[in-house]
Parts: C-alpha cells; sequence; structure tokens
C-alpha cells in the first residue's frame, strides 16, 4: 500500500499561485480520466495538503480529480509573519478570496463537467462559507465536516471570550507591531496520544506527527490574538449574512467535539434551513463518537463519513 501511494503522489502537480496581497499558495492537482468530476478540499486550521495523502488517493481511486491547496499562513504557503509558528492571518475573508480564486483561475479550466463539489474540514469549512457568500455559485455543492462555525470557548460564556480576545487585540496592538500569541499558546510542539481531543486512531495520529517531525517547515503552533480577533468576525458574518448562500450544503457534527461550537452548527442548520429548505436539513449529521478530525478518525467512523458525503455530493 505504501509503495502504491508513494506512486500515486509523485505523479501529482504541485504548484503556486500569487493570492490577495502578493501571498503565495502552495496546491496540489490529481487528474483522473477525461470527464471525471472534481472535488476541491479546503482543510482546517494548521494543516497541509501533505496531511491528507490517503484521503486524495482514496477519492482518486473512486473516479475523482482532486485539487487542495494549503491555506495562507500554513502549510507549504507563505507565512506573515517573522515567527513562522505564529497562527496569523490579516484579514479571515483573505482565505475566502485566496479560495475563490484557486477554483475559478486553477480548477475550473481544467474541468470538462459543470462546476466541482467541495469537502472542507474545520476552519477550511467557515472559509468556504465565507466564500460563498461574498462569492455565490462557486461549487455545485459542498460538504462541511465539522464546520468551524464558532470556536468552542469552553466554560467562558461566549461574550466573555470576545471580549478577552479583542482586548488582549487592543493591548497587543499598543505594545508591539508583531502579533503575539494567544494567553498560554506557543510554538508547534506535538502531544502524546493520550492528550489529544482530535481522533480516537492512534495511528492515523501517529502518523500525522511523524509527517509533522520529519517536514518541519508545515508546522504552525497556537493562534494569536489577532487570528481569533478575525475568526470571531467571521462567526457573525457568517451569520449575517446567511441569506447570500445559494450552494446545498450537508453538515457532519462529531458528537464529542470539543474544538468547535457544536451547538454553533445546530443554530446554523436551523436558520438556514429556514431561509431555504432546499439548501440544508434543519440539523447536522451527528457523527456518535466521534471527536474532531472525522477524516483521521477511526476506520469505522472514517468511512462512514466519506461514504454520506460523497453520497449527498452525488445526489
Amino acid at each position: 500500500m505504501q509503495n502504491e501511494l508513494k506512486e500515486f503522489w509523485s505523479q501529482g502537480d504541485f504548484q503556486s499561485f500569487t493570492g490577495k496581497n502578493t501571498i503565495t499558495i502552495r496546491y496540489a492537482h490529481f487528474s483522473n480520466k477525461t470527464g471525471s468530476p472534481t472535488v476541491v478540499i479546503s482543510s482546517g486550521r494548521s494543516e497541509s495538503y501533505l496531511k491528507y495523502k490517503n484521503i486524495i488517493f482514496e477519492l482518486h481511486q473512486q473516479g475523482y480529480s482532486i485539487f487542495i491547496l494549503d491555506h495562507r499562513g500554513q502549510g507549504l504557503s507563505q507565512r506573515m509573519l517573522s515567527n513562522t509558528h505564529k497562527g496569523y492571518v490579516e484579514r479571515f475573508d483573505d482565505y475566502a478570496h485566496d479560495l475563490h480564486q484557486f477554483i475559478t483561475s486553477i480548477v475550473n479550466p481544467t474541468s470538462t463537467n459543470s462546476l466541482p463539489y467541495l469537502l472542507a474540514h474545520s476552519m477550511g469549512c467557515a472559509i468556504s462559507l465565507r466564500m460563498f457568500q461574498l462569492f455565490p455559485q462557486v461549487v455545485k455543492k459542498a460538504a462541511l465536516l465539522s464546520p468551524m462555525i464558532a470556536i468552542n470557548t469552553g466554560v467562558l460564556p461566549h461574550f466573555l471570550a470576545r471580549f478577552i480576545v479583542n482586548i488582549g487585540r487592543v493591548i497587543n496592538h499598543i505594545f508591539s507591531n508583531e502579533p503575539w500569541f494567544f494567553i498560554g499558546l506557543s510554538a508547534y510542539k506535538a502531544k502524546a496520544f493520550h492528550n489529544n481531543q482530535l481522533t480516537h486512531c492512534k495511528k492515523r495520529y501517529k502518523s500525522t506527527i511523524n509527517l509533522y517531525e520529519e517536514n518541519t517547515n508545515i508546522q504552525l503552533g497556537g493562534v494569536t490574538f489577532h487570528w481569533l480577533s478575525e475568526a470571531l468576525k467571521a462567526e457573525h458574518n457568517i451569520f449575517s449574512d446567511l441569506d447570500k448562500i445559494h450552494t446545498p450544503l450537508c453538515i457532519f457534527q462529531a458528537a464529542n467535539d470539543n474544538i468547535v461550537d457544536n451547538k454553533k452548527q445546530d443554530i446554523f442548520c436551523d436558520e438556514l434551513n429556514q431561509l431555504a429548505p432546499h439548501l440544508s436539513a434543519k440539523s447536522p449529521i451527528v457523527i456518535e463518537g466521534a471527536w474532531h478530525e472525522l477524516l483521521f478518525e477511526t476506520d469505522e467512523i472514517r468511512t462512514k463519513v466519506l461514504t454520506r458525503a460523497l453520497q449527498f455530493l452525488e445526489s
């Protein structure tokens, strides 16, 4: 299997384009037979397309052409701060502009079919939703896995978390031109499997850790006050611009997710369903027993999610 995967990966097309504000965005493309449907993958925070090798291979085996980009400030794409481990973006919507440019300028010219499908995870879902609101009808359908509609603030009420983030950002701007890590966060440091809240699959978790140890240039640490402030703005915009979404969506919710706010996913689905029942079910598809990274979970969970996501996209 590893030799087959290595041979497959060597046939990929690895390129870059210049995104908003002249930031270099890296991407990978794996073409299939002429006329095959296209899937665009929008990954989560701190991820690289290198992490998605097995998923890309599996999708390709099922007859899809795949495009995947590394979002600005992470993966193999250009970092915007001198400390490359700080999670940062100037404006959250910059991500959405990059994704739109990627699809319209690079993906669509290669496709002989209609619009591509989109498969997104976590932050990649928030980016996709903002793209749908800023640039309607870019993709045919989208499956959103553990979407970061809102960050899980834990025991802190949402209003208090917002206050702390915004005050911190103001203080940061007063005393330094360099964005600060949020309280308690730092440069990349691998966690032991028993301390993780991303997946129950030890094999996939260790594989990811090894990938980041072997490719130190894709490592990314915690987020900055600035990034969190922009993420909170994105959450506000996602709900305030709900009527601008015209793309059919399927939301997959990890029942035991501690990274994003599942209640906000419920509210999002309910409100979008009330506005446009043909675009979204009234509630997410809940994956019982799952943690945040649905595509890197145990075989049973991963297979269930990927199968249902592709069924939705093709239905």
